[in-house]
């Protein structure tokens, strides 16, 4: 299995022999260092092999790394890179590594063309020469077990004085070096993915295992619920806040839009940077470019002085934008430059100025509508609604209702030193109302019961609805709803007690004022307010809603039936699917000559 070639001076072969070994050493010096430095375990490999080629008389160089089955897993030569990575698979001679694998030992082959293990290989693929090559080939092993080859062959003319011994010892030192290389990076690997199977593991616990407030707060600070369309909603945020892409929170009024921006602002790599916030339809629209975009001392009346915009104060964060459906569509089109080119000017200056920024906009105005419209612009409406999120309305998660109102109750005892509590009668009062104002209105309704109640415990007496005083029932009505979810504030007029003003829809998709004090009569139903959330007695226009009219005196009779027919005949159950009290549901009783049935 190996050669001496003898040099023609005897005594100089001792001296060389000792340059071999001193030159070995340095090899598997430098070698070892080589290993020792954190890299990727390919590029660690072809530095192994390029040393090599510094202290043997080599042309080409392969280690192959097998996987379990035997299949090799990673072959790296001399000169690797990741383009070449294939090119050496395709060069691996499996037969003489398997002869290695198979006996665990060193393999020599001085004249390989004259060799089985390499009849019909090849060699035009190594080099052009026509020249006699050698081969020489060891294990790497890992505790004993074969799980990779280190190769090398040269041109036979290329050794002339020492043998082969010395380079498969030589050899074999690197390969050792490998394989415990190679299965210190095994065990690293091994244990970061047990680790992070751990993590998985314990973040799924924790998440099952903790009280609702504690998940819910885990998921985005202010915003409290647990209910499947919250959590919903805060997955989402969560997925969308790890992009840079334009994001657009629509929603009614009073549905917290405000804070789900804090929220993704929170979740992004942007969190380190500054959370801007501004409300369009609060300025002018010269104020308004004023504030966002900056100005220049002089640049008009009242500028002593120059001002960064708030483009320019969220540069690296996040520009909240509320109400964005109210610009006008001339400063629609600056917006729009802005958001494309990434750049702006102040007001009175040429000077660009880059920002990077990250857009998020909301409305509860229908955008489709006031693009079709032509009122806002379809190109800034693309470039804005890139991830459109939906905020569900309060009644859509009634069962998110008790935590809002523990939150709202607690947030009022800390301000006036009180302890105000909510008892199961206050919370049925609560989960039964729709609060077309959502979270707003609902925040309102527990904070007015707190200041007027008249106990520490508050129960369901202490709601203005329980005496007719709640002017929810009066104030909204629920529209016919449109094709986005929303709906409109009815508006009532002083002249028309009892009448509830459905508001046309200006040209921009809004809506706006009647210019007379005329519309539907009120219709209340149990989708639209709380079981006590009637209107006052004296407002004669719900008792009149359900009246005989000209128009459909029938169909108002049929309803009240069908109404008595599905609370089995029971006054008080009626009026409240219909939302009225039951002192009005029996004057309706009397108008339309209905007899109750009695069991």
């Amino acid at each position: 299995m190996s050669a001496t070639r003898e040099s023609s001076t005897g005594d100089a072969e001792p001296n060389k022999s000792i340059r071999r070994s001193d030159i070995a050493l340095v090899g598997v010096y430098e070698i070892s260092k080589l290993l020792t430095v954190p890299a990727r375990l390919e590029s660690s490999l072809a530095g192994v092999l390029h040393l090599l080629a510094s202290f043997l008389d080599m042309r080409h160089g392969l280690i192959a790394l097998l996987n379990d089955d035997g299949a090799p897993e990673v072959v790296v030569g001399s000169g690797w890179s990741e383009a070449t990575a294939r090119r050496y698979f395709a060069r691996l001679p499996e037969r003489a590594i398997g002869r290695i694998v198979v006996t665990k030992m060193p393999l020599v082959i001085e004249h390989m063309k004259k060799d089985s293990l390499f009849e019909n290989w090849d060699f035009s693929e190594w080099d052009e020469s026509n020249g006699e090559w050698s081969f020489i080939g060891v294990p790497i092993k890992d505790r004993g077990n074969v799980i990779g080859t280190l190769s090398i062959d040269r041109e036979l003319g290329d050794t002339p004085y020492y043998s082969f011994d010395e380079d498969v010892r030589f050899l074999t030192m690197i390969a050792n070096l490998i394989g415990q290389t190679v299965r210190l990076q095994r065990l690293i690997v091994r244990d970061r993915e047990r680790l992070m199977e751990s993590h998985r593991r314990l973040e799924k616990t924790l998440e099952h295992t903790a009280p609702p407030d504690e998940r819910t707060s885990a998921h985005a600070g202010a915003i409290i619920g647990d209910t499947p369309q919250i959590r919903s909603v805060l997955d989402k945020v969560r997925r969308v806040a790890r992009s840079d892409s334009p994001v657009l929170l629509r929603g009614e009024s009073g549905t917290g839009k405000e804070l789900l921006a804090h929220a993704l602002h929170e979740f992004s790599p942007r969190n380190k940077g500054p959370f801007v916030s501004v409300n369009c339809a609060a300025l002018a629209e010269s104020v308004l470019e004023s504030e966002l975009f900056g100005h220049e001392k002089g640049a008009f009346t009242g500028a002593v002085s120059q001002h960064k915009g708030r483009f320019e104060v969220a540069h690296r964060g996040t520009l909240f934008l509320d109400e964005i459906g109210e610009i006008s569509p001339t400063f629609q089109a600056k917006l729009l430059r802005v958001l494309q080119l990434g750049e702006f000017e102040r007001v009175g200056s040429t000077e660009k100025i880059k920002v990077d920024v990250r857009l998020v906009a909301a409305t509860n105005r229908n955008l489709e509508e006031a693009v079709a419209h032509g009122d806002f612009r379809a190109d800034l409406y693309y470039r804005i609604n890139v991830v459109p999120i939906v905020l569900p309305a309060l009644r859509e998660r009634r069962a998110d209702i008790p935590l809002l109102a523990h939150e709202f109750i607690n947030r009022f005892n800390a301000e006036h030193d009180t302890t105000y509590s909510l008892t199961d009668s206050a919370l049925a009062v609560l989960t039964s109302c729709s609060f077309p104002g959502n979270i707003r209105e609902l925040e309102n309704c527990v904070l007015r019961t707190a200041t007027l109640a008249q106990g520490p415990r508050i129960v369901a007496d202490d709601f203005a609805c329980r005496h007719d005083e709640c002017m929810s029932a009066v104030l909204w009505k629920r529209s016919d709803v449109e094709s986005n979810g929303y709906e409109s504030l009815p508006i009532q007029r002083g002249g028309a007690v009892g009448k509830t003003l459905s508001p046309p829809r200006t040209a921009r998709g809004g809506y706006s004022p009647p210019a007379e004090s005329a519309g539907e009569p009120l219709k209340p139903t149990s989708a639209s307010t709380c079981a006590g959330c009637a209107v006052p007695a004296s407002n004669r226009a719900v008792a009149a809603a359900i009246e005989p009219s000209a128009q459909a005196p029938e169909a108002d009779r049929e309803r009240l039936t069908e109404a008595m027919e599905r609370s089995g005949w029971v006054q008080a159950k009626a009026a409240r699917l219909l939302g009225l009290s039951a002192r009005q549901i029996g004057y309706a009783l009397r108008k339309h000559g209905i007899s109750v049935k009695k069991f």
